[in-house]
């Protein structure tokens, strides 16, 4: 299964890159996705273990969500304003 996971903001001025290609036959949900990540990036840890907004396909979701063939998943921090 191949998809793209984009970062943005903060998050992708951290880990240096705006989007990887991902390609697994054995991550199926978003919650595997972090710690494949971190696998792949070991220097990714700290930024990826943060309290962090996850979409599929343009949409807010959580963890748990299957993920599928194509999909694009996005992680984002957190925005906060005054």
């Amino acid at each position: 299964m191949t998809f793209t996971v984009k970062f943005f903001a903060r998050l992708r001025e951290e880990l240096g890159t705006a989007e990887v290609q991902v390609a697994l036959a054995d991550v199926t949900t978003l919650v595997q996705l972090k710690p494949f990540l971190i696998g792949q990036h070991p220097h990714w840890q700290t930024a990826l273990e943060r309290n962090l907004l996850l979409a599929v396909n343009q949409h807010l979701v959580t963890d748990d969500v299957t993920l599928q063939a194509g999909d694009e998943v996005a992680l984002l921090p957190p925005v906060t304003g005054g």
